[in-house]
């Protein structure tokens, strides 16, 4: 029986024991990345390191080299990117006699009839959020809720991070740095602990709130975003970050008092 069947009959049919169910976790999907775009494997390798039950066997370029990976090592679940060099991964899909469970990766709509067709399990759009990739996860253990369970299947990871395009280049910013994100019409400055000025990124802060983790930053205006850990203070109307005050809008005030565990 492979990893991937134990692990979903532990969290669906069987009552264990609470020893059993914390020896069962140690059980882990073994995944396998395939990109042609360095970044696009850094991010879900950061995401797949925020799961205690994913295991990494290794990172492919392309197709070819995918075969080759899937020759050698047991699989359970494959990422897989659409728009490669050599072999689209629909088509890569198609050749596999045995194929593991399969989450398509890609910047492109048009192919989600076909990967669907092909039997995937999900259809992820970059850039890829860790909120959406949790969801997809959910999917393949056939959980409600992979964020918080009994057995912890979710590990906050301190080095998670996302890739934000600044000045023609592409800049890594670890989640955890990030204080608030404020929205400019079509740009969004993002506030760090680690950056002198604030980075500058052409993107929606509504795009940005679909990246972010929900358990850590919270919406508190249309145009802010603040991360939960590095609230100092806050009033009715305004909360203050790093020597910095931020608005709070009046359709906000409920969840962030929700989230805060106060009345405003």
């Amino acid at each position: 029986m492979s990893n991937l069947h134990v692990a979903l009959i532990t969290r669906t049919n069987i009552v264990k024991p609470k020893a059993n169910r914390e020896k069962l976790t140690t059980m882990k999907l073994k995944c396998l990345l395939v990109d042609d775009e360095p970044p696009a494997l850094d991010v879900l390798e950061s995401h797949i390191g925020t799961v205690e039950g994913l295991e990494l066997v290794a990172k492919c370029h392309n197709a070819i080299q995918a075969f080759g990976v899937l020759q050698e090592k047991p699989v359970d679940l494959m990422f897989l990117d659409i728009k490669m060099p050599k072999l689209l991964g629909t088509d890569f899909l198609r050749t596999l006699r045995h194929p593991p469970k399969v989450i398509f990766t890609t910047a492109y709509r048009d192919y989600a009839v076909e990967a669907f067709e092909l039997d995937a399990v999900d259809y992820l759009m970059k850039p890829i959020s860790l909120e959406r990739f949790l969801k997809a996860i959910s999917k393949v253990m056939k959980v409600e809720n992979s964020i918080v369970t009994e057995d912890k299947t979710y590990q906050p990871n301190k080095e998670a991070f996302l890739y934000f395009r600044v000045d023609r280049k592409m800049v890594k910013v670890l989640t955890d740095e990030i204080l608030y994100v404020e929205s400019l019409k079509d740009y969004i400055k993002i506030i760090t602990t680690s950056e002198d000025k604030p980075l500058v990124v052409k993107q929606s802060i509504s795009a940005l709130e679909e990246m972010l983790p929900e358990a850590n930053f919270l919406r508190i205006h249309r145009s802010f975003i603040v991360a939960l850990d590095k609230i100092r203070s806050y009033t009715a109307t305004h909360l203050s970050i790093d020597g910095t005050e931020l608005p709070i809008g009046r359709l906000y005030s409920h969840q962030i008092a929700k989230a805060l565990k106060v009345n405003l």
